[in-house]
């Protein structure tokens, strides 16, 4: 068939002009160079070198002052007659003070005037700039944890930590994960294979947190190589203000959206770097709930400005209103009304009653996003960024309601849609951190079953699911389908392997529970789980230089002093035995196991009042310790 030259050259030049027109519109934004993989972070120190007004200005900021050496400088706490806290549920006095130029917190508990025990531990870093509070931070041979006060500063007072009340008081042992100090702190050196261990910790927020790593930046001017930034930009470090809006809302919400973050496959959060998308290195959801207009976590900025009609209507982003690198504290206020004075042109024009604005001086923010508690942090008021037409002032009462609100369902802030798998792992993270409610596990496997996704990629939430779920006979029946050579993921081997723990196949439980110590070798719970299954195995010489190692990590550890006691009973060593009780009694002194097996050792040197005690203690404690109600049992029926 001969084709019509006519049509044929049309038609090509309209295919020409698709092509074009498809180009066009898929062009993607100039990257950024110092995205490229290897590029090395230079330091504040060298930022400075040039830019000296502006780290001037900057460590005057909350992300300036946002990490820092636990000094009298550093704190903004008051160290009077009111620096104490009790924690009713667990019965435990926090007396946080200085002694000379070193920070402690003490705790200790009093019975009938006499303190029973008492724990000090030195505090080595303070996080927070002071606008809103203090928390406190040990340093433990590198693994970091939270100490369970903390200093609210508009209130002037000392109280839990938050998450630390309501029988939540982990005491000394909350884990500062790197999803928690890459939001609090500069990237520090982490060392892998670890939850909670750091080889380095910097001092607070850099520039290139927000900018990106400089070293091909430094390295060109350095050489004179000079961008007039005035005709386009410098395309070796990122400006945020060149970035699209939805690539500075990712930078900024990279920490300004706290909610239930699920990292992609293979990534950490030291991979995030601006101009990148944040759904490319993770995904961050939040559960909505009937009242979440009303109520919000301190760290939702980005999420509900989103909610304002102004984001949804115009490109307002953070940059509209936030410069950096000055300190709110120190910002001439009428910058934030000019910024909504562009889009509405006068006040005039401000619908409220005269009253109301003349109570507000005709302050837009002060009206439209009210200064509101929030529900994750006590004592503290905020700035709401959901910008409300008409805010309902009744609100900022709402975070004391004690009504439990209708559960719409988890949605995905980082990206429109999120895949079944993807909604899977949220629901999940979702119930371990959060809501240990059922329900989050029926979701999850919803989408567990409605993923399209391999069996490979399915494995590790599975596993994760089963787990949660407790079912370990599932757990083994679809770990028989892979093996343990092939996993990569050190909790997923974790889980397999206490799952055969559980069943009592002990055998079947030590490669998993090895290869979960391979892979993670500071992951110190993992040792302990490995060293309680080499017990069981009664392979004790290696057990016993499992906790001994576990001890020289970190000696703050009463699980592996108490199992270490436990193998010296074993020998007959009982006098080595009480000593490594008595130390895990001295860190945990409701720590049931130490007292039922110290309750063992007295009993066997005939101290029988002593022995009673302690596993009346342990009842105390736990009424539903079958363990501790038998051996009272036993001891009070022998007559010799």
């Amino acid at each position: 068939m001969k084709l019509n030259t006519k049509y044929a050259l049309a038609g090509a030049l309209f295919l020409v002009l698709i092509g074009l027109y498809c180009r066009d519109l898929s062009e993607p934004a100039p990257v950024f160079r110092n995205l490229a993989p290897g590029v090395e972070y230079v330091g504040m120190a060298t930022c400075r070198s040039c830019h000296s007004a502006i780290y001037d200005s900057f460590i005057q900021t909350g992300m300036g002052q946002s990490f820092g050496r636990a000094t009298r400088e550093k704190s903004a706490a008051v160290f009077d007659e009111n620096a104490l806290v009790y924690d009713s549920a667990s019965h435990f006095f926090y007396f946080p003070h200085f002694k000379d130029s070193t920070f402690y917190v003490t705790e200790f508990r009093l019975e009938n005037g006499d303190t029973t025990h008492k724990r000090t531990e030195k505090i080595s870093y303070i996080v927070g700039s002071g606008q809103h509070t203090n928390s406190h931070i040990l340093d433990l041979n590198g693994y970091l944890f939270q100490a369970p006060v903390t200093f609210y500063t508009q209130s002037q007072k000392w109280d839990m930590a938050p998450g630390f009340k309501h029988g939540n008081n982990t005491r000394f042992g909350r884990a500062l994960s790197p999803e928690c100090i890459t939001c609090h702190n500069h990237y520090p050196e982490f060392v892998p294979g670890s939850f909670n261990k750091y080889a380095r910790v910097p001092e607070g927020i850099e520039c290139e947190r927000c900018h990106g790593p400089g070293e091909i930046h430094v390295r060109e001017k350095l050489a004179g190589i000079v961008v007039d930034t005035a005709a386009g930009a410098d395309y070796s470090i990122v400006n945020p203000k060149r970035l699209p809006r939805e690539l500075q809302m990712d930078l900024c919400q990279r920490c300004h959206l706290q909610g239930v973050a699920v990292l992609a496959p293979g990534k950490t959060f030291f991979d995030f770097k601006p101009g990148m998308k944040l759904s490319d290195v993770m995904n961050v959801f939040l559960p909505r709930y009937a009242d979440s207009h009303e109520k919000f976590i301190m760290a939702s900025q980005a999420d509900r400005l989103r909610l304002s009609a102004c984001y949804k209507n115009s490109e307002l982003s953070c940059l509209t209103c936030h410069n950096p690198h000055k300190s709110v504290r120190f910002a001439d206020h009428s910058n934030f009304n000019r910024a909504c004075l562009k889009c509405h042109e006068s006040l005039e024009n401000c619908s409220a009653p005269a009253n109301e604005k003349q109570a507000h001086s005709g302050d837009c923010v002060a009206c439209h996003m009210p200064k509101s508690g929030s529900i994750d942090i006590p004592h503290v008021r905020i700035t709401d960024h959901f910008i409300n037409k008409t805010p309902d002032y009744a609100r900022k009462n709402a975070v004391n309601s004690t009504d439990t609100p209708e559960f719409y369902g988890l949605k995905i802030l980082t990206k429109d849609k999120a895949t079944p798998l993807e909604m899977a792992k949220g629901y999940l993270e979702l119930y371990d951190r959060y809501v240990s409610s059922p329900v989050m596990l029926d979701s999850a496997w919803y989408y567990l079953r409605q993923s399209s996704a391999s069996f490979e990629a399915q494995f590790e939430p599975t596993i994760h699911y089963f787990f949660a779920r407790e079912d370990y006979q599932k757990i083994v029946e679809t770990a028989a389908k892979w093996s343990v050579e092939k996993t990569s993921e050190a909790w997923t081997a974790y889980r397999v392997g206490q799952a055969w723990f559980y069943l009592q196949n002990y055998v079947s439980a030590a490669p998993w529970l090895e290869k979960a110590t391979r892979l993670a070798p500071f992951n110190l719970d993992f040792w302990e789980k490995y060293a309680v299954n080499l017990v069981q195995l009664k392979k004790n010489k290696a057990a016993r230089t499992a906790f001994e190692y576990v001890l020289k990590e970190n000696e703050k550890r009463p699980v592996a002093w108490c199992n270490l006691g436990y193998l010296y009973a074993l020998e007959g060593q009982f006098e080595e035995a009480e000593k490594r009780y008595d130390e895990a009694l001295a860190l945990d002194p409701d720590y049931e196991q130490a007292l039922i097996n110290k309750a063992a050792i007295l009993f066997l040197r005939k101290e029988r009042g002593a022995a009673r005690r302690l596993l009346r203690r342990a009842l105390q404690i736990n009424p539903q310790n079958e363990q501790a109600r038998q051996a009272l049992s036993a001891l009070e029926s022998r007559r010799d």
